[in-house]
């Protein structure tokens, strides 16, 4: 077994260039990384899709870079996406931000929040020192 994860794609389903079916993760320390949006360090919302999700992506990589451990090994996002967003306008908007192919599960609920359109959550692995 390997410090990082590793995807698990079964020969019988569709295998995307963007996310996993399955991830494997080592033994040791996980990550459970809160649901982050669009606000910036100051507090700030920021506005539109594609400008919330980059923001929540960066808060998500600044809280594992905080726990010593990358997007390389996040195992699973579930994205929440305010009802009625296209998910295909998330994934794009996400393209920038998030390279690393992760099981992903997209979820469209009423925001707790008014103007957030997106949260991100996260769970990764910690790799041994």
């Amino acid at each position: 077994m390997t410090d990082t994860v590793t995807p698990v794609d079964p020969p019988q389903l569709v295998t995307s260039p963007a996310f996993a079916q399955g991830m494997i993760v080592p033994p040791g320390p996980l990550l459970f990384v809160g649901g982050q949006n669009g606000i910036d360090g100051e507090g700030k919302l920021l506005k539109g899709l594609r400008a919330q999700t980059e923001q929540a992506l960066r808060n998500v990589k600044a809280v594992l870079a905080e726990a010593g451990t990358g997007p390389e090994h996040v195992a699973k996002l579930t994205i929440y996406l305010t009802t009625g967003v296209d998910p295909n306008d998330a994934y794009a908007a996400s393209a920038a931000e998030w390279t690393t192919r992760t099981a992903v599960t997209v979820i469209g609920v009423p925001m707790s929040r008014p103007g957030v359109l997106v949260e991100i959550e996260a769970i990764a692995a910690i790799p041994a020192a």
